[in-house]
């Protein structure tokens, strides 16, 4: 089950360099809608994994239900939380973005995850920081992956759907009345 862990965090941590780096779209000053956020994104979940690793280390598990289901759930998880923002992330195909750029030919998507929600890659993305954190079975180490990363994906989410009002204006806020942000039929 750890080597399995171990690739699965292994392959998700490739792919986010990956799509950081290949998703990035060229922009000027003025096209610029990311406002920084892609930047602190990272700089928030390589600073929470690093102290969840940290914390894991030098903690000892303290969920009080620790059982041996825990690790098997978080490992589920992962796999659910990889698989939805990989279905997310090609189901936009070229208009993903690592930073927020929109271009003059984008067309709003409606299909797919993001008929469920608005925001499907962050959707996977939270639930992977959730299977991190129970895989530690240390609240600490939870609380550390879970809370920074998500207050900086909220931050995320605002800026790019000040931008989508900007490229797609009532479609968009009709979409938004329509659907949730982040999790279905909650927020």
């Amino acid at each position: 089950m750890t080597i399995i862990w171990r690739v699965l965090y292994l392959g998700w941590v490739a792919g986010e360099i990956v799509i950081a780096i290949g998703t990035r779209r060229r922009s000027n000053a003025k096209e610029s809608q990311d406002r920084g956020t892609q930047v602190l994104l990272w700089f928030v979940i390589v600073l929470s994994l690093t102290a969840a690793g940290f914390l894991e280390a030098l903690v000892p598990a303290s969920f009080r239900w620790h059982a041996a289901w825990l690790r098997p759930l978080s490992l589920i998880l992962m796999i659910f939380g990889i698989a939805i923002r990989t279905a997310a992330i090609i189901k936009l195909g070229r208009w993903f973005t690592a930073n927020v750029v929109t271009q003059p030919e984008q067309q709003l998507q409606r299909g797919g995850l993001y008929s469920i929600v608005r925001h499907p890659s962050y959707l996977g993305m939270e639930i992977i920081f959730v299977a991190i954190g129970l895989h530690s079975r240390a609240w600490p180490a939870l609380i550390v992956t879970v809370v920074p990363p998500t207050v900086a994906v909220l931050h995320r989410i605002r800026v790019e759907e000040t931008a989508l009002v900007r490229a797609f204006g009532e479609s968009y806020r009709e979409y938004c009345r329509a659907t949730k942000r982040l999790v279905p039929g909650v927020y």
